[in-house]
């Protein structure tokens, strides 16, 4: 089986938070690897899955960490392949912490970032990336989007035939 998005975390709390990226992918049929690889723990173990993710047919690595969020980083120096943070929040900076040190990214090392706590953006942007190179991946994208489209639009007719208090009172 070959794992096109790697979806890595620095401990098993993150899974809670990682397990959208994992459950977009599996929405749009795209295979994953998940794993648990601490930067600061099993630092070794780390530096094998990044140098070695290419070989194995990994397009996009998906990396959570909280706190001092090293992984993201030290994945994305390792590997040539693109990289996308997911801060993960933590119980007392809530996850800014987390993000500034993923998102400060020395010149020549970027590690696509999205929004504390939100991988399932992770997931669609890797499938995006993935998307460039299978026409049919992009229909699913595009398809994905129209109904995002279709949704609001059908809450903009219910809003509009109900009055926004009646609306609310159904929320």
């Amino acid at each position: 089986m070959t794992f096109l998005i790697g979806i890595i975390m620095g401990s098993d709390s993150d899974l809670p938070i990682m397990q959208g990226a994992i459950a977009i992918c599996e929405e749009f049929g795209i295979q994953t690897e998940v794993a648990i690889l601490s930067a600061h723990r099993t630092p070794e173990r780390m530096v094998e899955y990044a140098q070695l993710a290419h070989q194995r047919g990994i397009k996009v690595i998906i990396a959570g960490a909280g706190g001092a969020a090293h992984l993201p980083g030290m994945v994305a120096s390792l590997t040539p392949l693109p990289v996308i943070g997911v801060p993960v929040p933590t119980r007392h900076l809530q996850g800014i912490d987390s993000l500034y040190s993923i998102v400060q990214m020395p010149a020549g090392i970027p590690v696509a970032t999205v929004a504390i706590g939100n991988a399932t953006n992770a997931g669609l942007l890797a499938i995006q990336i993935l998307a460039t190179q299978q026409p049919e991946l992009l229909e699913k994208v595009q398809k994905y989007r129209q109904n995002l489209c279709d949704l609001v639009m059908a809450k903009q007719a219910k809003l509009e035939q109900l009055g926004y208090q009646q609306y609310l009172s159904q929320m």
